[in-house]
């Protein structure tokens, strides 16, 4: 009995000791770090943004949040003699609303109207009052598209059948988040799509790197341990800006059965093509990856080209076309014709990898 006592002794002092060096390490990590890690998660990154050129074509749309704040959006009706579908676009950090041009033009020839809003503080939209947006998702940002969600429900044009969400960047994120919960949207194609943890967790050796030469230190401790102080740093972050930061991350699994084509730049060093494929691993079927080779952030389109209008349309074709049309404002309107949905084979993760991994030796 005096050496099971023994055992269950050490064993818990053990226990008591690993416990208290983590408290321990976690308090000097943060008293040595987290300010600078808080500084660098504010810094704006150095992009060319892209404002885009108005149209006169476009319908010019003010329509309201939940906070009472007025958001300004442009309404791009296709040309085709019948309307396939509706198109939420979700834009790229700091740009204007005529940016969706470039990337939804394809969608307007193909046949679908194209919506695009400028986020609160962003363009034209009203400012709020002591917020600042950064690159990163707010909950502010995803009320918005909450909001412009509830707006398409309401036009008098309105799909009943539901519409397609297409975001880059930070609005793939904040679309997602939005479109998770929500029936409305039926099928996702997202761009450099990034979620604030799973970025932050790869960078956090890199930015205490900086400040620190404890190289030992850097090494043995484990990644998830840095993510305990990405948390804090999030937290402070939230505090002082009075808002908060969602995690794609919970949000992911909800997004089946509903499609979803994931594009990511093969060349991206600011949301690498493995964080990418973290997520993608998160997402239940149908789903499909593309890499493309050498593409930058937000370049993809750059890139491929062709190929990105084509897959890009033959995504919706295949997963948002249903019998439920509303023609187009056009002079000449036919009755549409019966539709069936087609089903689309999703890629799998196994395939994406294999992309992955050539877009990285490449």
């Amino acid at each position: 009995m005096f050496w099971l006592w023994l055992a269950l002794g050490i064993v818990v002092g053990l226990a008591l000791t690993v416990v208290l060096v983590g408290v321990w390490l976690f308090q000097y990590m943060c008293r040595r770090y987290l300010d600078f890690v808080v500084r660098v998660f504010e810094e704006k990154p150095l992009f060319i943004i892209p404002a885009g050129s108005p149209r006169d074509d476009a319908e010019d749309v003010h329509f309201a949040n939940d906070d009472g704040m007025t958001l300004v959006g442009c309404y791009l009706r296709t040309r085709a003699a019948e309307r396939k579908g509706v198109i939420l676009f979700g834009l790229e950090y700091g740009s204007k609303r005529f940016a969706c041009i470039p990337y939804g033009q394809c969608l307007l020839d193909a046949g679908y109207d194209v919506f695009a809003f400028e986020t609160r503080s962003h363009g034209d939209s009203d400012p709020q009052p002591g917020y600042q947006p950064l690159q990163w998702v707010t909950d502010y940002e995803v009320a918005d598209y909450r909001a412009a969600l509830a707006y398409l429900k309401n036009r008098p044009d309105a799909d009943p059948a539901g519409i397609g969400f297409f975001g880059i960047s930070k609005g793939a994120c904040a679309g997602l988040i939005a479109g998770a919960t929500d029936p409305y949207v039926r099928c996702f194609v997202t761009d450099g799509v990034f979620a604030t943890r799973t970025t932050m967790l790869p960078y956090m050796r890199k930015w205490v790197a900086i400040v620190s030469t404890r190289y030992i230190l850097q090494k043995l401790v484990p990644l998830w341990f840095f993510g305990l102080i990405a948390d804090k740093a999030l937290t402070r972050i939230s505090e002082q800006r009075s808002c908060a930061f969602p995690h794609l991350e919970d949000y992911l699994s909800r997004l089946a059965p509903r499609p979803l084509l994931m594009i990511q730049g093969g060349g991206d060093t600011y949301i690498k093509p493995e964080m990418t494929l973290s997520l993608y691993r998160r997402v239940r079927q149908p789903k499909e990856l593309w890499v493309v080779d050498g593409a930058k952030h937000n370049q993809s389109l750059q890139v491929a080209g062709a190929e990105y209008a084509t897959r890009l349309t033959r995504f919706f074709d295949a997963n948002l076309v249903s019998p439920f049309q509303v023609s187009a404002p056009t002079p000449s309107r036919t009755a549409p014709a019966p539709l069936t949905r087609p089903k689309t084979k999703p890629a799998k993760v196994e395939l994406a990898t294999a992309r992955l991994a050539a877009a990285k030796r490449a």
